[in-house]
């Protein structure tokens, strides 16, 4: 296959809506690039898109585009002819699950937690064979749905089934980005990416530079994903939360589940999410070794998503494309990182709470960012040295610490302020002539100052007005603030040596985001990828010794 790196094509609009570019148009582009007939090309196929709008209002969708010649042997001596640094051979890089160990399982291996990383992990452990038991403590996407939904229309919170709980983790009520910046040399990023489409997800996320599917489409992936696991020998089961772990001399023997039930194994992958609080308090009270990590707070910002369509696009044809997404990186005077994280375009601020008396917000966008608001998290860095200990869970005492505060400022309500009363330290009121929050669960107008910690309220605000001068508008008075965003990533990393086990019991699997390994949903899939090739390294598939054959 033939490679062309920055194949250019000018956006044309057409009733203010701009026109796709046809298959015709990319062979006409690429057999001029290659100083070939269009008759020559057996096929075309996106590797990359993105937009260009750095000269706007003259706009660009900018390919890597894969082409594929009639003449196979032709590619090489038609790249060496155009001598153009932006035309190479080019092959898919494969994604290769290694061959089967040689030790015998004995029983058959249990994925605690079924968010990407225990998703992702036990879709390929039963793939090729190895019968996986996943546990999940909170429900099906279904039943978890109508959970949260009641909850967010003023119920009560249920601490077993809600954003952070259940079938797909936390990612299923977000934007369902699937962008990282982990490099992927092996090829488990794309594999990712493949099995999302083979589930229900567009073809489109394996080209787009910032793919992402939505939350509506995310649900329906996971339960795909859920059914293959079934469909090959896999076994899943709901309300089913780990309560212990069995050892002996040092090794993993079984799992305690919901204080009563014993599932025998040897093999143990722990992909909790990063908000089990009370999963990793029990990991200590056991003495598996973890360290408390860096992570990030800050506030869900709002502003209307015309003002990022007209600052990213320009104002001719800004609202003529897709919502515009953003990234916004600053460095204060302090030291301290501000960034935006999670960026949620056309989106929805969510009440993201998972315990009683403490309230969280994340970002949440449905497949057509079609919400009149952008919304995305802007954080600042937060490190031990602010947590006032050196314990393992100095975070999480930390983030209740702040998650009691945003409960009490809105009363259980999502705390709401504009930007502009927070600056001038004064409760906000409701006003005609702003934007109005877009949020999933009730909200109160009150004043936040105080809510992050001196050291983080001063980078979030010199942030913000760093912000403003790439995006003019981004400070401006009604810009919308809620919190509290702390649920960013795990504030625990929980100990594994190179063969991804932890020190302290053989044979469990520390993985993901909650075991402070990922920072996303394709990054904690690509973990439990990973641990799923450990597992298949060591052991053969596994037999059912009931079984006669």
């Amino acid at each position: 296959m033939i490679a062309i790196n920055q194949l250019k094509i000018e956006i044309v609009f057409r009733n203010n809506k701009a026109v796709a570019t046809d298959e015709a148009a990319l062979r006409k582009k690429a057999s001029k690039l290659l100083c070939i007939s269009d008759a020559q090309i057996e096929k075309i196929q996106i590797l990359k898109h993105s937009i260009d709008a750095r000269k706007k209002p003259q706009l660009f969708h900018v390919y890597t585009l894969g082409v594929c010649l009639k003449d196979e042997q032709q590619e090489e001596k038609t790249v060496r002819r155009c001598r153009n640094a932006n035309i190479a051979m080019y092959e898919v890089p494969p994604y290769i699950f290694p061959e089967s160990g040689t030790e015998a399982l004995c029983e058959r291996p249990v994925i605690i937690g079924m968010g990407p990383a225990g998703l992702f992990c036990g879709y390929m452990l039963a793939k090729h064979g190895y019968r996986p038991i996943l546990l999940e403590r909170g429900f099906d996407v279904e039943t978890r749905t109508k959970s949260v939904e009641e909850f967010w229309k003023g119920g009560r919170l249920d601490t077993e089934s809600n954003v952070q709980f259940g079938e797909g983790g936390a990612g299923t009520f977000s934007d369902g980005k699937l962008n990282t910046l982990v490099k992927d040399k092996s090829g488990r990023n794309r594999e990712v990416l493949s099995i999302f489409v083979e589930c229900g997800a567009p073809p489109e996320i394996l080209y787009e530079s910032k793919p992402h599917i939505g939350t509506d489409i995310l649900k329906k992936v996971v339960t795909n994903m859920r059914e293959f696991i079934l469909e090959n020998d896999g076994s899943v089961r709901f309300g089913a939360k780990v309560t212990g772990l069995k050892t002996e001399n040092g090794s993993l023997t079984g799992v305690e589940i919901n204080d009563t039930d014993v599932i025998k194994t040897n093999n143990a992958v722990l992909a909790i999410g990063h908000s089990a609080r009370d999963t990793f308090e029990y990991l200590e009270r056991i003495q598996i070794s973890m360290e408390a990590k860096a992570f990030a707070i800050g506030m869900r910002v709002e502003h209307s998503q015309s003002l990022i369509n007209e600052s990213m696009y320009g104002s001719e044809h800004g609202n003529a494309l897709p919502a515009a997404p953003y990234k916004l990186t600053a460095k204060t005077s302090t030291g301290r990182g501000v960034y935006s994280f999670c960026m949620c375009p056309g989106g929805y601020v969510v009440n993201a709470s998972s315990e009683d008396g403490r309230l969280a917000v994340n970002g949440m966008s449905y497949s057509d960012r079609g919400g009149k608001n952008a919304n995305s998290a802007i954080i600042v860095q937060v490190s031990p040295a602010d947590y006032g200990s050196d314990k393992p869970l100095a975070g999480i005492a930390f983030q209740r610490g702040l998650e009691e505060k945003a409960f009490a400022l809105g009363e259980g309500k999502i705390p709401v302020q504009y930007y502009g009363d927070y600056v001038k330290n004064r409760v906000s009121a409701e006003n005609e002539a702003y934007n109005k929050p877009c949020t999933k669960g009730g909200y109160k107008l009150t004043n936040l100052r105080g809510l992050l910690p001196d050291a983080c309220e001063a980078a979030f605000m010199e942030g913000m007005e760093q912000f403003d001068r790439t995006i003019k508008g981004y400070a401006k008075e009604d810009a919308i603030l809620s919190g509290i965003e702390s649920r960013t990533s795990s504030p625990v990393r929980i100990h594994r040596d190179e063969t991804l086990q932890s020190p302290s019991v053989r044979g469990l699997y520390p993985c993901g985001e909650g075991a402070g390994y990922a920072g996303g949903i394709t990054s904690a899939a690509m973990d439990g990828i990973l641990v799923a090739e450990k597992i298949a390294s060591q052991y053969r598939p596994f037999v059912d010794k009931t079984v006669v054959v």
